[in-house]
C-alpha cells in the first residue's frame, strides 16, 4: 500500500493513505508475456509435406456408382434393408446376412448403417458383430444431424 508523503511546501502535514492501484508491474508482466507468445507463437505451427495424386476424371462412359444399400435400426430393434429409392423392408437378424447377399451379390460391396438417435448401443454392436462374423467388412456408419 503506497502513502503520500508530501505536505505543502515541506513543513509537514497530514499523511493520507494512497488507494490506487499501481498497474505499472502489472503492464510490464502482461508485455512480456505478450512478448513471449508472440515468440513462441510460430514454432507452433507444425507443417507436413503432402504429395497428393493428381486428379483424375472419371472415364467419360463410365457407369454411375450402385446406389447404397442401408441397414436402418428402429428404436424398438427392427432391422430394415433398402437400396437407394425404393421403399424399406423389414429383415430379421438372422435373414440380413442372405438379404444383402441377395441385394448386392458379394460379401466385398459396402453397406451403410443407420440407426434411430434412441437405439441402444447394444442392440447397434450386434448387428455390427453379426455382419462382421458373416464376413462383411465393408461397412459404413451414417450419422444424421439431430436439430
Amino acid at each position: 500500500m503506497a502513502a503520500k508523503l508530501s505536505g505543502p511546501s515541506g513543513k509537514g502535514g497530514v499523511i493520507e493513505q494512497n488507494a490506487d492501484i499501481n498497474v505499472t508491474p502489472f503492464v510490464d508482466v502482461m508485455l512480456v508475456l505478450l512478448i513471449i507468445f508472440m515468440v513462441s507463437a510460430p514454432l507452433a505451427t507444425v507443417s507436413i509435406r503432402l504429395d497428393l495424386p493428381p486428379p483424375v476424371p472419371p472415364p467419360e462412359n463410365a457407369e454411375p456408382p450402385p446406389p447404397p444399400t442401408f441397414i436402418s435400426i428402429a428404436l424398438d430393434g427392427t432391422l430394415y434393408v433398402t437400396t437407394g429409392e425404393e421403399a424399406p423392408e423389414s429383415v430379421t437378424l438372422e435373414g440380413l446376412d442372405s438379404e444383402l447377399y441377395s441385394r448386392l451379390g458379394s460379401r466385398e460391396e459396402r453397406v451403410m448403417i443407420r440407426a434411430d438417435a434412441d437405439v441402444l448401443y447394444n442392440d447397434f454392436m450386434v448387428v455390427m458383430n453379426d455382419l462382421q462374423s458373416k464376413g462383411w467388412f465393408q461397412v459404413g456408419l451414417i450419422n444424421e444431424d439431430i436439430s
